[in-house]
């Protein structure tokens, strides 16, 4: 896929990071007959909402147009944590992701964390 940019996430990326959450979820729960993590895209949103409104919580964007995929770093710890990342499921297995990790373990590595 070409022209994907990366960006820090915005407020009013909340619906679409937290439909993609839900729906990237939904599949592969359902593709492995497990329950879904997420009952609803609003569990999802409000997921989203809660992570970009904390000041200890690093996130990355991809998007081509429009949203495509994210991450979060949470950096509030001497370690810190990772995800949820997700990528929109009809752009899975095109990269997203692995650009997605490799942004937040750089971030984290640039700020001499102990681990991730």
């Amino acid at each position: 896929m070409t022209n994907i940019t990366y960006r820090s996430a915005k407020p009013q990326d909340s619906e679409r990071l937290g439909t993609i959450a839900y729906d990237a979820f939904y599949k592969i729960s359902t593709d492995h007959n497990f329950p879904p993590d997420f009952p609803s895209p609003e569990v999802g949103i409000g997921l989203a909402q809660m992570m970009l409104s904390r000041d200890d919580v690093f996130s990355v964007v991809a998007e081509n147009g429009k949203v495509l995929g994210s991450n979060f770093l949470w950096e509030a710890d001497e370690v810190d944590g990772v995800g949820p990342i997700t990528v929109d499921p009809a752009e899975q297995n095109s990269s997203i992701g692995r650009e997605l990790m490799e942004r937040v373990i750089r971030r984290s590595s640039e700020n001499g964390k102990a681990g991730i």
